[in-house]
């Protein structure tokens, strides 16, 4: 578990993407252990609403924004509110994702890449950069990039999105070593399937009975994982890509 954050530090944590599915179990794991959370959407507002107000009924601070992640201009600007409101950002967790096509390689297009590469390289490069000034003057902060673990499944049809979700490795490694001195984490979260409200009645048999733990994973099993790599005791941990699918990829 992650060593929650001092009420008092008002420390705080953006979750992009976090207004349902797996962003805002993670908000919600990282509000239990202590970090005011800005919770960002860019639809449904109503759902951030609800996922900020269920954290401060338990006790947490949190706030919705809305921002488009792939925008300079929002990106700025979410980060600005969020420390203006909450306080300083030491925490930001790239989770947001867009539409996720499957696409054959002779249809594929220049655009259908750059459509991938907008959510999982410009979107966490943008929230880096953002928060980045803050981190480097408290010197600490964590980067967590919520990937994918079709990277090592490499399946047809998906060769846009797997190419940017290995793209993200690349950020990491890179990252790790030019924030490090700077006292600030940069690490990978790769989860498998993980059903969520979009999944709703998908037949999820022949998937796990490919799964070594013999079940599916949950948000929460990610959620986890972004909180211990969020929390003080993952500050010597920085360049990792961990998958996190019940050892399905082995």
């Amino acid at each position: 578990m992650s060593t929650p954050a001092s009420p008092a530090a008002a420390r705080t944590a953006v979750v992009t993407g976090s207004s349902r599915g797996l962003g805002a179990v993670i908000a919600r794991q990282l509000a239990a252990d202590g970090w005011a959370v800005a919770v960002n959407y860019v639809a449904g507002a109503a759902s951030a609403e609800a996922v900020a107000a269920g954290i401060r009924e338990a006790g947490g601070r949190a706030q919705a924004y809305r921002a488009d992640v792939t925008d300079h201009e929002d990106v700025h600007a979410l980060v600005a509110a969020a420390e203006a409101d909450l306080g300083p950002v030491e925490v930001v967790v790239a989770n947001a994702t867009g539409p996720q096509p499957g696409i054959a390689v002779e249809d594929l297009t220049w655009e259908d890449h750059l459509d991938q590469l907008r959510f999982f390289v410009h979107s966490p490069t943008l929230l880096v950069q953002a928060a980045l000034p803050t981190m480097r003057r408290l010197g600490t902060g964590r980067v967590v990039l919520v990937g994918s673990d079709m990277v090592g499944r490499a399946l047809p049809r998906a060769s846009a999105y797997t190419a940017a979700k290995a793209a993200q490795i690349g950020l990491v490694r890179s990252w790790s070593r030019e924030l490090g001195p700077h006292g600030v984490t940069v690490n990978l979260v790769q989860p498998g399937w993980v059903p969520v409200e979009r999944h709703a009645g998908a037949d999820t048999a022949a998937y796990e009975a490919e799964v070594p733990m013999g079940r599916m994973g949950t948000p929460e099993d990610v959620a986890g994982l972004v909180g211990y790599l969020a929390g003080d005791g993952a500050g010597f941990v920085t360049g990792q890509q961990i998958t996190v699918n019940g050892g399905h990829t082995l």
